[in-house]
C-alpha cells in the first residue's frame, strides 16, 4: 500500500527523479559507521583498509565563511545575510564508497563494555551536523528516540547539557540502553543528562526559552522502513486517520521546539520522509504560527553550504525552495532525509 501511496504522490512530486528514487528505496540501505570517541577500541584502521572514509573530514572542499546565508520567512519573501557554517570537529562517520554496499560487521566493545561505532543512515548526521552544537550549548532532543541522534550530540563534547525525550517510554527505554552502550556513566549524570518521556507537542509548557539548540526529528511515515515492514505499518488500513494527522502533529512539535529555544538559539527540523507535506509545508506553518500565536519571528539559515560540502558522499534533490533534502540514489543509497534550520530572533 505504501508503494501505491508513493507512486500517485511522489511521481506528482517528484516528477523525473521519482523513478531512480523509487528503485534506490527498494534496494538495500546504505549505512555509516558513527565513530564512539568515549570508546578505546575504535577499529578505524580496519575499516580504513576495507575503503571506508570519514565523509566529513573527506567532505569537498570547504565552504567561504559568508557563504551561508540567513532569510527571513515572511509571506512576502525575506531579506539574507551572511551566516557562517561550522562542524564540530568531534563528528566522525566512516562511509564505504560510492556504489559499494559492503555491510559492515557488529561493532565490538572495548574493555569497560563500551561499543566502538554505531550504525546509522550517515545521512542522519547531517541535522546534528547542522545544528551547530557549541561549547556549554544546553540542547533539547524533543524526539530522541531510538537514540542514534542523542549519540551524534554527544560525540560533539561540547553540550553542557542534553535533555532527550520522547513519548514513548518504551522507546525511551532503547534510548536509555543505546547511550550506556557508548557513553561513560560519568557524561550520563543528571547533571549532564536528562531522558523524559513527555509528549513534546506541550514543550512550551514545560520548559521555554530554555535551550540553546533544539532538535525536532519529528514522527514520520518513514518512507524506506514503511516500503520494507507490513508489522503496523503506517499505511495500513488501520492506521489512516493516524498518518492524515502526522502533519498536524508535526508542526506542534515543531512549534514547541521553538518555544523551548532560547531567542537567539536555532532549531532544526527533520524528516525522513519525501513527503512535501510533512517537510517544507509543515515548516511553513509553524513559522506562521509562532509569529501569529507568539509573536515570535524566525528565520532560515540556508544549508546550502552544507548539501555542496557533502554532494559527493549524498544526492540532494535540486531547488528545494526551504531546507535541504538527501533523496535515495543506487550508487548512494542513503536517505530520504529531509532538514530545515530556523534562527529564533525575538
Amino acid at each position: 500500500m505504501a508503494l501505491q501511496h508513493f507512486d500517485a504522490t511522489y511521481s506528482a512530486q517528484l516528477g523525473a527523479l521519482w523513478p531512480s528514487i523509487r528503485v534506490a528505496l527498494l534496494s538495500e540501505r546504505k549505512y555509516g559507521a558513527l565513530l564512539n570517541h568515549f570508546s578505546h577500541n575504535l577499529d578505524v584502521e580496519e575499516l580504513q583498509a576495507q575503503g571506508c572514509k570519514d565523509f566529513i573530514s573527506n567532505g569537498e572542499g570547504k565552504p567561504e565563511e559568508d557563504s551561508s546565508s540567513v532569510s527571513t520567512v515572511t509571506h512576502g519573501g525575506g531579506s539574507r545575510q551572511p551566516s557562517p557554517l561550522r562542524l564540530s570537529p568531534n563528528i566522525r562517520c566512516l562511509v564505504f564508497p560510492r556504489g559499494d554496499i559492503t555491510r559492515f560487521r557488529p561493532a565490538r566493545p572495548d574493555k569497560f563494555g563500551l561499543l566502538s561505532y554505531y550504525l546509522l543512515d550517515a545521512a542522519s548526521i547531517l541535522p546534528c551536523l547542522a545544528l551547530d552544537v557549541q561549547e556549554s550549548h544546553t540542547v533539547l532532543d524533543l524526539c530522541a528516540a531510538p537514540g542514534g541522534k542523542a549519540l551524534v550530540l554527544l560525540q560533539t563534547q561540547s553540550v553542557r547539557f542534553l535533555c532527550a525525550n520522547d513519548l514513548s517510554v518504551s522507546r525511551t527505554s532503547r534510548l536509555k540502553r543505546v547511550l550506556q552502550s557508548y557513553v561513560p556513566k560519568a557524561l550520563l549524570t543528571d547533571d549532564k543528562l536528562r531522558i523524559t518521556s513527555f509528549d513534546g507537542t506541550i514543550w512550551g509548557e514545560i520548559e521555554r526559552n530554555a535551550f540553546d539548540r533544539v532538535l525536532v526529528d519529528v514522527p514520520c511515515t518513514t518512507d524506506r522502513h514503511s516500503l520494507m515492514e507490513d508489522d503496523n505499518n503506517i499505511f495500513s488500513r488501520s492506521r489512516v486517520g493516524e498518518r492524515r494527522s502526522l502533519p498536524q502533529l508535526q508542526a506542534e512539535l515543531l512549534l514547541a521546539g521553538i518555544l523551548a529555544t532560547c531567542p537567539g538559539g536555532d532549531v532544526l527540523y527533520s524528516t525522513c520522509t519525501l513527503s512535501a507535506n510533512q517537510n517544507q509545508a509543515v515548516v511553513q506553518q509553524a513559522v506562521q504560527l509562532a509569529e501569529e500565536q507568539h509573536g515570535i519571528q524566525l528565520q532560515v539559515i540556508s544549508l546550502c553550504p552544507l548539501a555542496q560540502m557533502f554532494s559527493n558522499t549524498f544526492h540532494f534533490a535540486p531547488n528545494l525552495h526551504l531546507g535541504e533534502m538527501v533523496i535515495p540514489h543506487l550508487a548512494a543509497n542513503f536517505g530520504p532525509i529531509y532538514l530545515c534550520k530556523l534562527r529564533r530572533l525575538t
